[in-house]
C-alpha cells in the first residue's frame, strides 16, 4: 500500500496501523479515500467547460431501467444564489462558490413526452419512482463531484436546500414532477482554509456479510469513533460532541428537520403522490 493510502486510511478511519483496513489502492480509490467537503472557496472563475465535464461525468453513471429521470440546474448568478443561500440556512459558500448545481428528480420531461404521444403513465405516483428519481440524481451527482475533484475542485453537498421547498421551487420555477433533492457547491478550495478528511465508522461496524447481523463489538466500537470524531470535529472548531449525539440531536426531534418534515405535502403539490 502507497504511503499517500495509508495516510489517507489514517484520517479517514483513525486507526493503528495494525487494525488498518487492507484495501487495493491506485489512482481512482487513493483520490476517492481523499474527499472531504469544502465550505471555503477563492474567488476564482472556473475553467471553460467545467460545467459540460462535471454533467457529462455525472451522465455516465447508472440509471434505472435507463430512464434518465433527473435534470441539473445550474445556478450562477449572485443574486440568485445568495437567495437560495439565505433559503438553506444562510450558508455563506453558496454565495461564495462561483457554481451551484441543484439536483432535481425529474418526470416532468418524461411526463411531457407521454402527454404528446396519448399515453398515461399510472406509475408516475408510487413511491418507487420518487426513489428511483431521487438515487439516480445522486448518483449521478456523486460522479460530478468525482470528477470535480480530479479537476482539482472543492464541493460540498447542500441537503438544507430542502428546508423551505416550496420557496426552492418557485426560486428556481420547477414544474410539477420535478423535485430538488440537494444542491452543491463547486469551486476551487481556499488554501488559507484548508479542510480536513472527516473520521467514518469503522467498517467491521458497517460491514454485513450474507445476512445482517450487528457486530459484538459494535457498542464499542462507536464508542472508540465518539472519541475519535470528537476530538475531529474539536481540532476543526466544530460544536458538535461526538457522532452518537450528533445523530441524536438530528432525529430525537421534529425540530430538528428544520421545515424538512413539510416535504411530503409539497411534494404532493408537485404531483408526487407517493403511494
Amino acid at each position: 500500500m502507497s504511503t499517500a493510502a495509508i495516510d489517507l486510511l489514517q484520517q479517514r478511519y483513525g486507526l493503528a496501523a495494525e487494525t488498518r483496513p487492507a484495501v487495493i489502492t491506485n489512482a481512482i480509490t487513493t483520490a476517492l479515500f481523499s474527499h472531504r467537503s469544502v465550505r471555503a472557496y477563492l474567488d476564482k472563475p472556473l475553467p471553460d467547460n467545467t460545467l459540460e465535464t462535471l454533467l457529462a461525468a455525472a451522465q455516465s453513471a447508472a440509471s434505472s431501467s435507463n430512464l434518465q429521470p433527473w435534470s441539473l440546474l445550474a445556478v450562477e448568478d449572485p443574486e440568485r444564489k445568495a437567495r437560495l443561500a439565505a433559503l438553506a440556512g444562510n450558508q455563506t459558500h453558496i454565495r461564495q462558490a462561483p457554481l451551484f448545481l441543484v439536483w432535481l428528480a425529474d418526470f416532468s420531461r418524461i411526463q411531457r413526452q407521454a402527454d404528446q404521444q396519448g399515453v398515461e403513465l399510472q406509475a408516475l405516483g408510487y413511491l418507487d419512482s420518487f426513489l428511483v428519481g431521487s438515487v439516480d440524481a445522486a448518483l449521478a451527482a456523486q460522479n460530478a463531484v468525482v470528477a470535480a475533484e480530479s479537476l482539482g475542485l472543492g464541493t460540498v453537498y447542500i441537503g438544507a436546500l430542502r428546508n423551505n421547498l416550496r420557496e426552492v421551487i418557485e426560486e428556481l420555477h420547477l414544474p410539477p414532477l420535478v423535485y430538488p433533492v440537494f444542491g452543491l457547491t463547486v469551486g476551487y478550495p481556499d488554501p488559507d482554509k484548508p479542510t480536513a478528511i472527516k473520521p467514518r465508522l469503522p467498517q467491521a461496524v458497517v460491514l454485513h456479510r450474507e445476512t445482517y447481523s450487528a457486530p459484538a463489538t459494535e457498542a464499542q466500537s462507536i464508542q472508540d469513533y465518539d472519541r475519535s470524531i470528537a476530538a475531529f470535529y474539536q481540532q476543526q472548531g466544530l460544536a458538535s460532541a461526538n457522532w452518537s449525539s450528533q445523530t441524536f440531536q438530528r432525529l430525537n426531534k421534529v425540530a430538528a428537520l428544520h421545515g424538512r418534515e413539510r416535504i411530503g405535502q409539497v411534494l404532493k403539490e408537485q404531483q408526487f403522490d407517493l403511494l
